[in-house]
């Protein structure tokens, strides 16, 4: 049981059984770590798309999450047209599929959204999360000054991407394992779920091809980072379950990408703070740049980069430890809340 696998495996259990409290040390937050937050902020006509688990166990399957908190399954959709336990189906089955989903959130009843556990949205995706780095010109010059360094700011975005296995659900537990890292770190972005696939997309054509929006986390391992691996992000970024996802995805008519105010919160101080407004290469020129010669399908998740406030560049630097609870938020979609827990010895 001393695997990182194992340890994610046992803890999702746990969070399915509701038994999966914060340790002592956090503070207590208004709605448990490992429980689903109702939906706040947003109209009554937003759609919210999301991955769960019944509670009981049962397999997941897809459901829309109403404004007064309920979830609908989409398994009781009559020829749905897609697979209701597969988002990626949904996102596959292109408007009319969507229609369907919106027509059964409006009149539909279900369960309050608090007693099922939901997954990332897209819990398994087959491809690597795609991600920018350095897209907001704050953190570019944090940064900086933590390496010492005065560089020109990239013409193009920066692309890195994360391990499959990063993807976490919104209120599951990350790993900490101190033979790993002890440096994990935090980053607040939106994330951009891609619909319709496409190359060499132009960026005036760019957000057609936009499913929705999500929150995700860029949990980091500087150390691994930073000092090992000869400098290259990809394993720093790419630990088993430090990519929390969710709580659903929007889909992108019915929200705006432009100015949503983004905060990362460790047991409840505020850390990271800023608008998607600010971000220097907006969703259609990374779309654009990101598809050049590099198809793009259903499915695929872009992280759009962090706002300034991440732990290392803090004097003295500061990293998450086990018993921390972190919050990560994007408004107008929702909130991930994850506590940050030691890997069994």
């Amino acid at each position: 049981m001393s695997t990182r696998r194992d340890f994610l495996h046992l803890s999702a259990a746990a969070t399915a059984a509701g038994v999966l409290a914060a340790p002592a040390a956090a503070q207590a937050p208004a709605s448990s770590p490992g429980r689903p937050i109702p939906p706040a902020g947003g109209s009554q006509t937003m759609l919210r798309l999301a991955t769960f688990v019944p509670e009981g166990g049962s397999p997941p399957r897809l459901g829309a999450v109403r404004p007064d908190g309920r979830i609908i399954d989409l398994s009781r959709i009559a020829n749905p047209g897609f697979d209701p336990a597969r988002m990626v189906s949904l996102i596959e089955a292109g408007p009319a599929a969507l229609e369907r989903v919106r027509q059964a959130a409006a009149s539909g009843d279900g369960p309050s959204v608090e007693t099922v556990r939901l997954l990332a949205p897209i819990p398994a995706p087959t491809r690597n999360v795609y991600a920018v780095g350095w897209n907001y010109l704050e953190h570019f010059a944090e940064g900086q000054a933590v390496r010492g360094t005065h560089a020109e700011y990239p013409a193009h975005p920066v692309f890195f991407t994360k391990g499959v296995n990063t993807v976490n659900g919104p209120y599951d537990p990350i790993p900490y394992d101190p033979a790993v890292s002890t440096a994990i770190d935090w980053e607040v972005e939106l994330a951009v779920i891609i619909g319709k696939g496409g190359r060499n997309i132009a960026e005036s054509e760019a957000m057609d091809h936009v499913f929705g929006y999500s929150v995700i986390n860029d949990t980091t391992a500087r150390d691994l980072q930073i000092k090992l691996h000869g400098g290259q992000w990809f394993k720093g970024k790419s630990l088993d379950g430090h990519g929390p996802i969710g709580p659903w995805i929007v889909p992108a008519a019915d929200l705006d990408p432009g100015d949503l105010r983004l905060q990362t919160r460790v047991n409840g101080v505020v850390k990271q703070e800023a608008s998607t407004q600010q971000m220097y290469f907006k969703v259609a020129r990374i779309i654009a740049e990101l598809s050049h010669g590099l198809t793009l399908v259903p499915g695929d998740i872009i992280a759009t980069g962090t706002p300034p406030g991440i732990g290392n560049a803090r004097k003295p630097p500061e990293f998450l430890k086990p018993g921390d609870v972190m919050e990560t938020e994007v408004a107008g979609i929702g909130t991930l809340r994850n506590v940050i827990q030691a890997v069994p010895s």
